[in-house]
This record gives structure tokens, sequence and C-alpha cells, in this order.
């Protein structure tokens, strides 16, 4: 009885290991990657590159997140991210750039958006970390929030109506809101043990916030992207 109660004690302990080395190596790679894409996003700015359009972004996106789940277990995983996160920062920097030129309302409407997306992030982070609670029953809820976002999104194209892009931008808030807290919370449970995947995650999440607050900021401030 003694000994398979050391085995399980020192199962657990490894596990807490393993749980702490993802969730170390996970926020080290955010950190990086989101250095990164800040870099690329000014240097696409400052530049004054031409944004690459909605169909090439969403090619651009798409196939190089499927070039993330197929490489993650290998070194190529952290290229592949690097790659994503990089596009998307240069996506990020012509947008940023027209704002920018409105003037001093401009940048104070970037960096409300970047304080908000912070203060989300990390709001969300520490309160599945402090309570260590199981999120995995928001599933469902994200699941059916997903088709929401899908019809929204349609209809938008079509409608192009301010109340209703509006609302999408709110959803996709509070859909990157679940997205982190299942994240957070698959890591620490141990439901997730790559850290690259987890990466991706998460920073899709905060560039999804920060592209949302920047529309919803904009709309009360009568600006335009």
């Amino acid at each position: 009885m003694s000994n398979q109660a050391h085995i399980s004690t020192t199962q657990r302990g490894e596990s807490v290991l393993q749980t702490n080395k993802v969730l170390r190596n996970t926020y080290m790679l955010l950190g990086l990657t989101l250095a990164f894409s800040a870099l690329t996003a000014f240097l696409s700015a400052s530049m004054g590159l031409p944004h690459p359009g909605f169909i090439i972004t969403l090619v651009g996106f798409y196939g190089l997140l499927f070039l993330v789940h197929k490489t993650a277990n290998s070194a190529m995983g952290l290229v592949s991210v690097f790659a994503l996160t990089g596009f998307m920062g240069y996506t990020l920097g012509p947008i940023l750039g027209m704002i920018s030129a409105i003037g001093p309302a401009g940048d104070q409407i970037i960096m409300t958006a970047l304080g908000g997306t912070a203060l989300i992030f990390f709001a969300l982070s520490a309160y599945v970390l402090t309570t260590k609670k199981d999120m995995s029953f928001l599933g469902g809820m994200m699941m059916a929030l997903f088709v929401v976002l899908i019809v929204a999104f349609i209809a938008n194209i079509f409608l192009n109506m301010p109340a209703l892009q509006l609302t999408l931008s709110a959803l996709f808030i509070l859909f990157s809101a679940g997205a982190i807290l299942m994240q957070t919370s698959s890591i620490i449970h141990g439901g997730e043990r790559n850290y690259v995947l987890a990466t991706v995650t998460l920073y899709v999440s905060i560039y999804n916030i920060f592209i949302s607050l920047i529309q919803i900021l904009l709309a009360f401030a009568g600006g335009d992207e």
C-alpha cells in the first residue's frame, strides 16, 4: 500500500512539473511572438506597406495555422508560429498606420485598445491560475457562440450595418475570452501538453480582442478604418 502511495505521489509530482513546464514555455513563447508581431506591425506601418486584403489575409492566416498544427511536434513548429504571428503583425500594421494618422485621438484609441487587451488577458489568466477551476464546461457554449459568429460575420458582409459590426466585435471579445479561459485551464489540468499549440490559441485570442476593441473604440469615436 505504501508503495502504491509513493508511486501515486511521484506521478502527481511529475504531472505538476510537466504542467509548470508547459505553462512556462507557453508564456515565454507568447511573449516572444507578441514582440515579433509588434515589430512586423511597426515595420509595415512605418514603411507604408499596403494591407494584403481580406482574401489574402484569410488564406495566409489559415494556411499558416494549418502549418503550425502540422509541425507542432517538431522544431519546425517554432518557425511556423513566428511565421504566423509575423504575418498577422504585418496585416495589422497598415490598420494601425491609418488609425494613427487620425492624430492624437487615433493614438489614444490604439493605446486604450492595447491596455484593455492586456487587462482582459491578465485578469482571465489570473482567475484560472488562482482558482484552478476546470473551464471545460464552456465547450458547448463556445461551439454555439462560434456558430453565431459565423452567421453574423456572413450577414455583415451583405448588410454592412454598423450596429451588427459592433455586435460582432463584442461577440469576438466574448469568444476570445472564453478561449483564453479554456486554454489556460487545459494547460493546468493536463489537457494541453503542446506549448506551441497553446501559444497560438492564446495569441489569436489576444489578436482578436485587440482588433475588436479598436473597432468598438473607433465606432464610438466616430472613426472609420
